[in-house]
């Protein structure tokens, strides 16, 4: 298992700054480095312990000058134990078929991904994307990555396919990069679901953890991040463990944290 202590040797770059997605009026910027190499794989588990995310073959993290507001989270696999909300939800979508498929973009993922995107981010960066370069987001890999497809059993096969994961398979647990699911079926919380179906393939595969990304505490983009839980956050240098999320200090969390620039 990789150490959070362990060295990295790579170079480090700051974006720019640009208008922050989830807070108005907030400007952020990332710090990143390109996964290359023999020891892709393993540098990208030594950064994701210390709050980075993977993008194609770029590991990043906010790096903000004036807040800290972005907070890395992975739920512990064993310990979580659903909701009877959750419950309702992995009962309403017991009907579905988990396919674990390779980084091959395919055209009905990306109609899928288009209809989502419409419907939820249609005013996003990625909006515009075309398929080559919805092709590159899911290929585009130096590190063990799947697509995990859910698909309806009673639905005929070019229809089939109602969401899917973009996810990372690391030394300590799975990361979460992307996942989309048709819109028109609100109602089966396919997001939740694919949350807690990935819950379940960490404990299957004896991995502790699953990395959700980021979440931004009173944005409510995010608010379903803090409805697993324990949940535990990156901040200070270390990740830290609450159970409940949205008692948490949202004013103090959005102050520069100043682990956020230097690597390690």
């Amino acid at each position: 298992m990789t150490h959070l202590n362990q060295k990295i040797t790579a170079q480090f770059f700051l974006t720019a700054n640009q208008p922050c997605p989830y807070l108005p009026g907030r400007q952020e910027r990332k710090l990143f480095t390109t996964l290359r190499g023999a020891d892709a794989r393993e540098v990208n588990d030594a950064l994701s312990l210390r709050g980075f995310r993977r993008s194609q073959s770029v590991a990043y993290r906010p790096a903000c000058s004036e807040c800290g507001a972005c907070l890395s989270v992975r739920v512990p696999a064993a310990r979580h134990a659903p909701t009877a909300s959750q419950r309702r939800i992995l009962k309403r979508n017991a009907g579905l078929e988990r396919r674990t498929c390779a980084p091959w973009a395919t055209e009905e993922q990306y109609e899928l991904f288009r209809a989502y995107l419409q419907s939820r981010h249609a005013d996003g960066g990625m909006a515009e994307m075309d398929i080559c370069e919805f092709a590159s987001m899911i290929e585009e890999t130096t590190v063990r990555t799947r697509v995990i497809e859910y698909h309806d059993r009673d639905a005929p096969a070019e229809e089939s396919l109602v969401a899917a994961c973009l996810t990372d398979v690391m030394a300590d647990g799975l990361s979460m990069v992307y996942s989309f699911f048709r819109p028109e079926l609100a109602r089966r919380s396919l997001g939740v679901f694919m949350i807690l179906d990935h819950l379940e393939i960490a404990r299957q595969s004896a991995l502790p953890y699953l990395y959700l990304g980021y979440w931004v505490p009173g944005s409510r983009k995010m608010d379903y991040k803090a409805r697993f839980t324990p949940l535990e956050f990156f901040r200070g240098g270390e990740w830290r463990t609450t159970d409940a999320p949205d008692t948490l200090p949202v004013a103090e969390l959005r102050k520069p944290d100043p682990f956020s620039v230097a690597p390690d």
